[in-house]
């Protein structure tokens, strides 16, 4: 087993390990976020019917054809059109019918005057324009006809596509399955975050920071609880995450006398696939898959920082294959170095910073002390700039690839009117 991968190369190999999940039927109101998994093709056309896209008056053009607020139209209201009512008479010539949003068009009406431009009076309507032929009318399947193929499978289903579910009467749907995530945490220093901290122990945040970003995305995260530097108690918790799809396990993949999880994977059945990824942080990442469950292992470093950007550039890709999404990685942008960044070569970094806008162009800093285990510099940014791993030095006004973590940045942009 070769060590010391390329972020690339590990990339390309656990997605070739991943499948995709299968299918489940739920109800469409419960859909949002969800991964269409069938194609969605229209039954009806819609909308069924001509309509009224204004509340106002239907009549013929013809009968106003001269109207104007000068010289207006005097018409018989000879019939109200509520939404949702049907049966009403054809309007004749030289009639017009009330009408409101959404109601059916009556036959023998070509138009619809709003009631701005009217002056109601005792059961007659003075009509102040012209209108032009078909206005504020919605012709029948003019959204989608029968047979229109309406949403493609992959599609995450948004608040629209509910919409359009709902208009061709899909109460239930059919999406992806979300992928099961059981996490653990090993080593004799950690403790729970409501247990003291005396005698060298910390805090087990990771479990926390994994379990927010299993959610983000639609997986369910499944707690394992914390495992002593020990063997038989790492075997019992990880033979309890066989259940899962995926087993994430941060601490107790490096080199050390006592991070016993790597040897304890291959005893229960895990065939590792690469130990080791050129990048900072996070060098010690492991990746394998339990044969007789097809369950996917990721052994993630235990700095926090490591751990979070671990899971972010390797585990969130295979769980949105997993899910059936069309794209798996974050979105990324270009922005200009705000300052000047060094490093040795060798190894690609992922330095955390903040951005801003500036004249129309997007600028990253540096959150500041860029240890891994500097779990605020997370908070105070809302990207990864990537460093490229032959590059020792990116000057300042340069530009950069950055990933966008937080799309918070987007929430401080202006209104754009």
């Amino acid at each position: 087993m070769r060590e010391g991968l390329s972020v690339g190369e590990a990339q390309d190999r656990i997605l070739e390990a991943t499948p995709r999940l299968g299918d489940e039927t739920i109800p469409a109101f419960e859909a949002a976020g969800r991964v269409l998994a069938e194609p969605i093709d229209s039954t009806r056309r819609h909308p069924p019917a001509d309509s009224s896209a204004m509340d106002g008056y239907a009549l013929r053009r013809e009968d106003v054809s001269k109207a104007s607020a000068e010289s207006p139209v005097s018409l018989p209201v000879v019939f109200e059109v509520p939404a949702g009512g049907h049966g009403v008479r054809p309007l004749a010539p030289g009639e017009a019918a009330r009408i409101f949003t959404g109601a059916p068009l009556p036959e023998g009406a070509d138009a619809v005057v709003r009631q701005e431009d009217t002056r109601a009076g005792k059961g007659r309507v003075e009509i102040r324009v012209t209108p032009s032929p078909g206005e504020h009318v919605r012709r029948a399947g003019e959204d989608f006809q029968a047979g229109d193929r309406l949403i493609e499978a992959g599609v995450v289903l948004g608040p629209a596509h509910l919409g359009v579910l709902a208009s061709i009467g899909r109460s239930m749907v059919a999406v992806h399955q979300q992928p099961s995530v059981a996490l653990l945490s090993s080593g004799d220093e950690l403790v729970e975050p409501d247990r003291p901290v005396d005698g060298g122990r910390i805090v087990s945040s990771n479990s926390y920071t994994l379990a927010a970003q299993c959610r983000e995305i639609g997986a369910r995260p499944i707690y394992l609880g914390i495992a002593p530097d020990e063997p038989r108690s790492i075997e019992k918790r990880l033979r309890a995450g066989l259940r899962a799809d995926v087993i994430v396990s941060s601490a107790g993949v490096s080199v050390g006398d006592h991070d016993h999880v790597r040897g304890v994977l291959e005893r229960i059945g895990c065939r590792l696939r690469f130990w080791g990824v050129r990048m900072k942080p996070g060098y010690p990442l492991a990746f394998g898959v339990i044969e007789a469950t097809g369950t996917l292992v990721f052994g993630l470093p235990g700095n926090p920082v490591s751990a979070a950007v671990t899971f972010e550039e390797f585990v969130r890709p295979a769980l949105r294959k997993m899910m059936g999404h069309r794209s798996l990685f974050r979105p990324v942008v270009r922005a200009r170095l705000a300052e000047s960044l060094h490093k040795k070569a060798g190894r690609l970094h992922f330095v955390r910073v903040r951005l801003e806008s500036r004249d129309g162009e997007v600028w990253a800093r540096a959150t500041g002390n860029q240890s891994s285990g500097v779990l605020t510099s997370l908070i105070r940014g809302e990207g990864l700039a990537i460093f490229p791993a032959e590059s020792e030095t990116l000057v300042a006004g340069s530009e950069v690839h950055v990933q966008i973590l937080d799309m918070g940045f987007f929430d401080r942009a202006d209104r754009g009117f």
